[in-house]
């Protein structure tokens, strides 16, 4: 058996860069972080006693003989990747809702892959993990989302992940000060907005309307704001900008399709700047989910009272990536 934990997490700046369609030929990169949420696999080979060959359990119950015929896209593709030849016992469990513009779906793949190997005795680095979830994602169930969740499910941490024309991406570690990190920590605050949404459908419309002018541009401003937001790491400057860059990359994010944002979003995110937020964002492709606020301590009381009836999320940063947390030797065989 083993038991996978695989973090969450909160992208500041650059995403929409980290799409394919736009990053082969203009480049991208992206400022992120994991974050103490997580996504939790439990995964091993069925004892060969049961009516069945496969369950696997999330918001459903899927009992099923054959591969092709396991419903949850994801689990399918994976232990189709690796030829699993055993039966398989699957549970899910999450810290957040699905959908939440926390790059679950990412996370999920990623955890999996990793226990599905590790059942089956095989460890591998941090880049062949994310490389693997990346094809998994982009080739066989043909998603149309970006490159940098499944980085930072891999690899954890706080990140500027580059990507490069040509050359696949680079993931450069943010070093800074302890004191920058809990400046940048104390001034975050996290709401579930209650919307649900399924960031594979707004990305489709972005990668849609990428040919087009207007786009290129949108996507250009973003490209800047990330450059000023690292510039502003690496060069010691005011740290308080950030919140007024986390705005201005959110008013370009709602210009790029129609289903970014809604007007049950735009009155929460105008009702925290009322109460004091400096900027903030919708996480993930948009529509709804998880928002991110930048709000200095000292509002940040009136904030979370402007936002009564949304879930307030307390969390702290992550460094360990996805990670094996229990293991132990099936005597039932390998899955592959």
């Amino acid at each position: 058996m083993v038991i996978t934990r695989t973090p969450l997490r909160i992208s500041f700046f650059g995403g929409g860069t980290d799409l394919p369609a736009w990053f082969c030929r203009h480049g991208g990169e992206v400022i992120s972080t994991t974050i103490d949420k997580y996504i939790y696999i439990n995964c091993r080979v069925l004892p060969p006693f049961f009516p069945h060959r496969h369950r696997i359990a999330y918001s459903r119950v899927e009992t099923v003989d054959e591969l092709g015929d396991i419903a949850h896209p994801a689990v399918r593709a994976i232990f189709e990747h690796f030829n699993v030849r055993t039966g398989m016992d699957l549970h899910y469990d999450a810290d957040v809702p699905a959908n939440s513009g926390l790059g679950s779906s990412s996370s999920f793949v990623v955890g999996l892959i990793k226990a599905v190997l590790a059942l089956g005795g095989r460890m591998v680095s941090q880049r062949t993990l994310a490389d693997l979830a990346i094809t998994i994602e982009q080739e066989q169930m043909r998603e149309s989302v970006g490159l940098q969740d499944q980085i930072a499910a891999a690899f954890g941490g706080f990140n500027h992940i580059e990507f490069i024309p040509g050359d696949g991406y680079r993931v450069n570690k943010i070093t800074v000060s302890q004191a920058v990190v809990d400046r940048i920590h104390s001034s975050l605050m996290l709401f579930f907005t209650g919307f649900q949404r399924f960031a594979s459908t707004i990305e489709q419309k972005k990668i849609a309307g990428i040919e087009n002018r207007t786009s290129e541009r949108l996507m250009c401003q973003m490209a800047d704001i990330t450059r000023q937001a690292t510039q502003i790491l690496t060069g010691g400057g005011d740290i308080a900008r950030w919140g007024h860059l986390l705005h201005e990359s959110w008013e370009v994010k709602k210009a790029l399709c129609d289903g970014v944002s809604n007007p049950g979003i735009d009155e929460i995110y105008e009702r925290a700047r009322r109460a004091g937020a400096t900027g903030g964002k919708l996480l993930g492709a948009g529509g709804g989910g998880c928002m991110l606020l930048w709000v200095e301590q000292d509002r940040q009381s009136q904030v979370k009272s402007a936002l009564t009836g949304l879930t307030h999320i307390p969390f702290r940063f992550d460094t360990t990536g996805s990670t094996v947390i229990y293991y132990k030797e099936d005597q039932y065989g390998q899955p592959f």
